[in-house]
């Protein structure tokens, strides 16, 4: 069973536990029906391929009929999707079902607010590690349905090496020195820096990206002078929507952002089931 099944399992046993004692007393197991979800407000949708293992997962051979796509911009009454099955399985997956494409179509809705407010090409707008526990596969995916990009997914798919690693490890360059010893070649090694001599000294290092860490716009437009195309650079700490345009004008690359997964609020849908 991979992450994403077990993580429906979960959430079908959080839901049901021993039996739906409403659904069981009132339905007939024989019974079938049709249910259709449908937007409340204009979002972009995410999560309809999570929504069918829902119902996948009570029972195998639903019938399941999408009416438009993941990423697509859909405004309030649009009819997402129809599935059809018995009542029972119907009624015991509609809450678990909304809760994964409420919350996915949020973030979704959510960072594509960001990218459009964002008028740069040439920077790339990313993610964090800051995301809900259990579900960031899913919410990086709903990151870049969106329109943005994942930064690395945790801590075992790339070099960051962060204030409290430089503070144990002895300064920065030799943080740096040591990674450099027990990582691949192949590996990217990035450091964050929060003033422009931590900046220098990871030049010296020949780090790969420099993540600046909360600098104003003109510590920012100084190290992207002194950084001078030897490195990407990357801007971090209390992004807001805001100030995209201006941060993307100092000539940096990369811009991080929590943000994009924990502000992000679940949008509206309901299902509506029939007999």
């Amino acid at each position: 069973m991979d992450a994403l099944q077990q993580l429906i399992a979960f959430a079908l046993t959080e839901d049901i536990a021993s039996g739906d004692i409403t659904t069981d007393n009132l339905i007939s197991p024989a019974v079938h029906g049709q249910g259709r979800i449908v937007a409340k407000e204009p979002m972009i949708i995410a999560g309809l391929d999570v929504a069918r293992q829902v119902f996948e997962a009570l029972e195998s051979d639903i019938i399941w009929h999408p009416c438009c796509e993941d990423g697509d911009e859909i405004e309030a009454g649009t009819v997402v999707l129809e599935v059809k099955g018995t009542l029972r399985t119907l009624l015991k997956g509609e809450r678990t079902a909304l809760n994964f494409m409420q919350r996915l179509s949020g973030i979704a809705t959510h960072v594509r607010q960001y990218v459009n407010a964002l008028d740069n090409d040439k920077v790339r707008l990313v993610d964090t590690r800051k995301t809900t526990p259990g579900w960031r596969t899913l919410e990086k995916y709903a990151v870049r349905v969106g329109g943005a990009y994942n930064h690395r997914m945790g801590l075992y798919d790339g070099v960051l090496i962060k204030d409290n690693h430089i503070a144990v490890c002895g300064g920065i360059k030799a943080t740096v020195a040591k990674a450099r010893q027990k990582v691949s070649h192949l590996v990217k090694i990035e450091v964050e820096a929060s003033s422009l001599a931590e900046v220098e000294e990871a030049l010296e290092t020949q780090a790969d990206v420099i993540m600046l860490d909360n600098m104003d716009l003109e510590q920012i437009r100084a190290a992207v002078r002194k950084i001078d195309g030897r490195a990407l650079v990357e801007v971090s700490g209390s992004v807001v929507r805001k100030d995209l345009n201006r941060l993307a004008d100092t000539g940096i690359d990369i811009i991080s952002s929590g943000a994009l997964t924990h502000q992000a609020r679940s949008v509206d849908l309901s299902m509506r089931i029939t007999r």
